[in-house]
């Protein structure tokens, strides 16, 4: 007696039984290019086989004269061709696992994934035919069939429609189905997997289940609809039991990962945090030889010079010159090289950050007015410094990352890309003072006695005449052009840099060009504007690299000594200013190490929040002790560098957008960065030429890019915005808008007052105050509940016990859910045939019916009345 298994009751639960069988090499689905021919007949020729349509993932037309194909378009099909093709795999002839030999041709081969298989539809009708012919074939293994399809790939599916003459619109629509079932994912798969004609007929039957139905009177059915930019995975309609969105954000979930799980062992997140990134090294070096790789470092070198420049001026005029521009760029270039080679995330970019400014501010001051050392004070400071921050390695304390959820990450990443531009604009106005702008003035001219003053310029000079008047310049009447020249040049940096950027999206030039243009866009940029204003010759302010290695001061060296002329107790007061430096240090970098190591960054190699610390701690120290800036991680420079190594995939269908794969993870471009940086004392010759404006831009546009993907800012649209018109985002549709908008006004209000703070003479305790965004969060716990923040934040971690029980309850409600979905298929399977498990026939073929009818005249009802959801519905 052999085994026998009922078949599931839904067409959901057969394709999921059929999809669930064991992989063999013949069957292993492959992505499909569809082809659909047609029989063209021409007065005074013979019938051939001419192309209409294919597909290889959107539908494609021959337009009318046959030589240009549509733009791809998402193929829109009839409800009664697809049970025209449903009636016609189940009583047309199946024939699976069909062997065939060909010759091979050359075609052109564009688009077309890897491994790529053929499926190819004919259709039409004949005059001598009196009854449909219809056969599904599978051949095993796929061949390539001689003048079959446009590209030289083998063909796998066939399937024939031939009929009489006057159904050749149906044949068309039946014909187009087919191409088109074939070309969703599941169907694919199940008719890799398909036993028998049954198993085909589940197939449609599941597709059917997944159609959505346009109301005829609702739309234009002439008009093609656009590909989508994202398409949702199919994966929940293969597995069983698999959740979609609104589910999923129903149950527990991690918020962190590995990285961030306590080992009880004193260094214990380090030693794996090494482990874990030590296999993956030597490939850092190996995935940053790319072109995108060249045209972010050149990007980021730019970027990072201005600021650490500026910094170091900045520094020089609270400090009196102690610590100015030459120690800010070499302090710049080891923490950065070093922290490329050996820390665990290197796409996080170290720079310089405001609160640090008001700390040295703060410091020297104190040191003034006491007479003690700045240099030996601040020595012992970043020595406390480093030594606490490595004892927060040592107890594993980066785990408290985990409670840094969206909401403060986007609140401290708003801040500082808010900033970014301000500066940027800020910095743009200040140039007004420099290069003032003179309102209603006219040029005066006094020249010799014998000059008239109504003579033109170039008679003044040519008679040797004095300038004068508030106009006048030494070499003439002074033109108020700089400030506007400095305007121009920024806002057309800012211009151009977005322009090129979005230019990968552009209908014109091929691919690769696109590509490599979008890849150097701000370096292209910064070269056209150097040119521009090298050829306009208007004096903007340029960038002053210091040209000599030496310290600022001639009384400092390289090395400070921690005590010097301080008293020696004051080695053990700095532990209590290096208390806020910690929390300033441990602050900055790992909320800055969260946003880089975001999920959707899709990040292969892991990262490491342990190292990252611990690497930024010995350099705290030794810039220190060198006298040098102290240096963290820079938030919108770190996500300006991920930006710029985005990888998306090479091979898309056409019309098929282009999908995110993750990034190039590697250490190439950031050890560039900073090693170009320290030898930028060589190259002032040719810095000096870079425009401030230029690179006042570039700030810019970091800072706006940066804000894409904030969903802050997409929040804070929707207060202006009428519902009908609001975007389809996934949480709009499982919270109240009402919840959104109390939300979003919590994270505004934590938003202003972290910019009034940063603003202030308290911004020393800035960092203070970003923790307490931990705590704020904490509390909304009380106005939201834990499904509203999974879709609006991430969830917070619980206490083991309470986390633990909900699991168990979480388990529970899945089994006793599981155990009734298994009931009720049984139960509905107990009045269906009975399904043999075993091997069948490699040929199946039903008897075709001599008197069976043509499947353009079947009725929709009958048809649908047969299919096994209809029949689950009538139980």
């Amino acid at each position: 007696m052999g085994l026998c298994l009922l078949p599931p009751g839904s067409p959901s639960q057969r394709v999921q039984f059929i999809l669930r069988t064991k992989e063999d090499e013949r069957h292993v689905p492959h992505h499909l290019f569809s082809e659909l021919d047609e029989i063209c007949v021409k007065e005074g020729q013979d019938a051939e086989w001419k192309e209409t349509t294919r597909w290889l993932k959107f539908e494609e037309d021959v337009e009318d004269g046959g030589e240009r194909w549509s733009k791809p378009y998402v193929g829109t099909l009839s409800l009664h061709s697809l049970s025209e093709l449903r009636s016609c795999i189940s009583s047309g002839t199946v024939l699976l696992d069909i062997c065939a030999n060909s010759i091979e041709e050359l075609h052109f081969m564009k688009k077309i994934p890897t491994g790529a298989e053929a499926s190819n539809v004919l259709v039409g009708e004949l005059d001598f035919l009196h009854q449909p012919i219809v056969a599904f074939v599978r051949l095993s293994p796929a061949v390539l069939l001689s003048g079959m399809t446009e590209v030289p790939i083998p063909t796998r599916f066939l399937f024939v429609l031939l009929g009489p003459e006057g159904k050749a619109h149906q044949y068309h629509e039946i014909g187009r189905s087919m191409a088109t079932i074939m070309t969703d994912e599941v169907f694919r798969d199940v008719a890799y997997e398909a036993e028998n004609g049954a198993d085909l007929v589940a197939g449609i039957d599941e597709f059917l289940d997944q159609v959505t139905v346009l109301p005829p009177g609702e739309w234009d059915p002439s008009i093609r609809i656009e590909p989508p930019k994202n398409v949702p995975s199919q994966e929940k309609r293969k597995m069983p039991g698999a959740l979609d969105d609104s589910a999923s954000h129903s149950t527990l979930e991690k918020h962190s990962g590995p990285e961030l799980q306590r080992t009880g062992r004193l260094f214990g997140g380090l030693t794996l945090d090494v482990k874990r990134k030590a296999p993956w090294f030597w490939s850092d070096f190996r995935d940053g030889l790319s072109l995108q790789c060249l045209a972010s470092f050149l990007f980021l070198y730019c970027a990072c010079m201005s600021p650490v420049i500026t910094f170091g001026g900045l520094l020089g005029e609270a400090t009196n010159g102690h610590i100015s521009a030459m120690e800010s760029l070499l302090g710049a270039s080891m923490a950065g090289v070093v922290y490329s080679l050996f820390a665990g995330q290197p796409l996080t970019i170290l720079g310089s950050t405001g609160p640090v400014l008001v700390f040295e501010k703060i410091l020297y001051k104190f040191c003034k007015e006491y007479t003690l050392s700045y240099l030996s004070l601040r020595a012992c400071i970043g020595l406390w410094t480093a030594f606490l921050c490595i004892v927060l390695v040592a107890t594993d304390a980066s785990c408290l990352v985990c409670y840094v959820t969206r909401f403060t990450e986007e609140a401290f990443a708003s801040l500082i890309c808010i900033i970014f531009i301000y500066e940027a604009l800020e910095k743009l106005s200040h140039l007004r003072d420099t290069y003032p702008v003179h309102m209603h003035s006219k040029p005066a001219a006094r020249a010799l006695p014998l000059c008239p003053d109504a003579l033109f310029l170039q008679e003044c000079r040519y008679l040797h005449g004095e300038f004068q008047g508030p106009a006048c310049g030494r070499d003439g009447p002074y033109t108020p052009d700089v400030f506007f020249w400095c305007c121009i040049l920024f806002f057309a940096t800012f211009a151009l840099s977005s322009f090129l950027k979005k230019f990968k999206t552009s209908r014109y030039f091929p691919t690769r060009v696109r590509s490599t243009v979008s890849d150097f866009a701000v370096f292209l940029t910064i070269v056209i504007m150097v040119l521009l204003d090298f050829m306009v010759g208007i004096p903007s302010p340029k960038l002053h690299v210091p040209h000599t290695f030496k310290p600022t001061r001639d009384d400092r060296g390289w090395f400070i000594s921690p005590i010097g002329p301080n008293p020696w107790w004051t080695v053990l007061a700095a532990l209590v200013p290096a208390l806020l430096c910690t929390i300033l240090i441990f602050m900055d970098q790992q909320i800055t190490a969260v946003i880089v190591n975001r999920k959707e960054h899709k990040l292969k190699k892991g990262c490491g929040y342990h190292l990252d610390l611990f690497m930024v701690a010995m350099m705290l120290g030794v810039c220190s002790v060198m006298g040098l800036p102290w240096f963290v991680a820079a938030t919108v420079l770190s996500i300006t560098h991920v930006n710029s190594l985005k990888v998306e995939s090479d091979c898309s269908a056409p019309g098929e957008q282009p999908k995110f794969l993750g990034i190039r993870e590697q250490r190439v471009t950031g050890l560039l960065i900073f090693v170009l940086m320290g030898c930028s004392v060589f190259f002032t010759s040719v810095l000096k030429f870079i425009p401030m404006p230029v690179l006042y831009g570039v700030f810019l546009y970091m800072g706006v890019s940066s804000l894409s993907g904030i969903q802050f800012f997409d929040r804070l649209k929707l207060f202006w915005m009428p519902a009908k018109h609001q975007p389809d985002f996934i949480y709009l549709r499982h919270v109240p808008l009402r919840k959104v908008h109390f939300f979003t006004v919590i994270q505004l209000i934590c938003l202003v007052l972290l910019w009034t703070i940063k603003v202030s003479r308290a911004a020393i305790i800035f960092p203070m105050m970003v923790l307490a965004l931990v705590f704020v969060r904490k509390a909304m716990d009380f106005c939201f509940s834990k499904r509203e923040l999974s879709f609006l934040d991430d969830l917070m971690p619980e206490r083991k016990k309470k986390l633990d029980d909900a699991r168990n309850e979480a388990g529970e409600e899945e089994e006793e859910s599981q155990k009734a979905t298994e009931a009720a298929a049984a139960a509905a399977a107990a009045s269906s045939v009975q399904l043999n498990v075993g091997k069948t026939s490699d040929l199946d073929i039903p008897k075709q019916s001599s008197d069976r009818t043509d499947p353009s005249e079947i009725l929709i009802l009958d048809e649908m009345s047969q299919t096994t959801a209809w029949k689950a519905e009538s139980l």
